[in-house]
């Protein structure tokens, strides 16, 4: 999503085909349209949805070999090398719904943006869903907030595989939020596996973001 002013009058369907012809075949606009000068397209949004995918090298059942990682899903998901017990993987997930002080799932260094600070001084979200799922061996994290913190999503599911792998306790999520402090968390997943879903604007539907 992006939001800019344009001093010239451009026909939306033009403005795309513009767009497209001068971006890399990497990066597609998909749609072009006229909103509301005071809209902006990061901080207008009431929701977003991100999804995680983890590709767990160790099977369930021990005895097996390692599983090997496709090389097509190799630059989209992160290969782990422990087991993800997916039971404790939710038990953690489901301690951060509600609305919490998010600090300790931070960035230290939050970067700049047009000399800006990417995070806003509060640190305070609401997660409405957070929650793991098996896509035939391939484990999803899904989580929908009022807005998330830079590496918030990357540091929450580097805690819970933490405690998944029995790395850490699932339950002790409530105690690092309390922290407020980054050292409490745990390792912050690479960003191969994040994936932006949607994005929910005031009257109007979800934004689905394409892949």
């Amino acid at each position: 999503m992006a939001s800019f002013t344009l001093e010239a009058t451009i026909p939306a369907g033009n403005l795309l085909r513009a767009l497209n012809r001068a971006l890399p075949p990497a990066i597609r606009a998909l749609r072009v349209e006229a909103v509301p000068a005071a809209f902006h397209a990061r901080h207008s949004a009431l929701r977003k949805t991100y999804e995680y995918r983890v590709f767990p090298r160790v099977p369930p059942v021990r005895t097996q070999p390692d599983r090997i990682c496709p090389p097509f899903l190799a630059p989209f998901a992160w290969d782990c090398p422990w087991h993800v017990d997916l039971e404790r993987a939710n038990r953690a997930a489901a301690h951060v719904i509600g609305e919490h002080d998010f600090t300790s799932f931070a960035a230290v260094d939050p970067e700049l943006r047009a000399g800006e600070r990417l995070e806003p001084r509060s640190a305070v979200r609401r997660i409405f869903d957070s929650s793991w799922g098996d896509e035939n061996g391939l484990l999803v994290y899904r989580v929908t907030g009022s807005g998330f913190l830079h590496h918030m999503v990357r540091n929450l599911v580097g805690t819970f595989v933490d405690a998944a792998a029995g790395r850490t306790d699932p339950d002790a999520v409530p105690a690092i939020l309390r922290e407020r402090h980054r050292s409490a968390a745990g390792q912050t997943a690479p960003a191969r596996g994040l994936f932006l879903v949607s994005v929910e604007y005031p009257a109007c539907e979800a934004m689905e973001v394409q892949p």
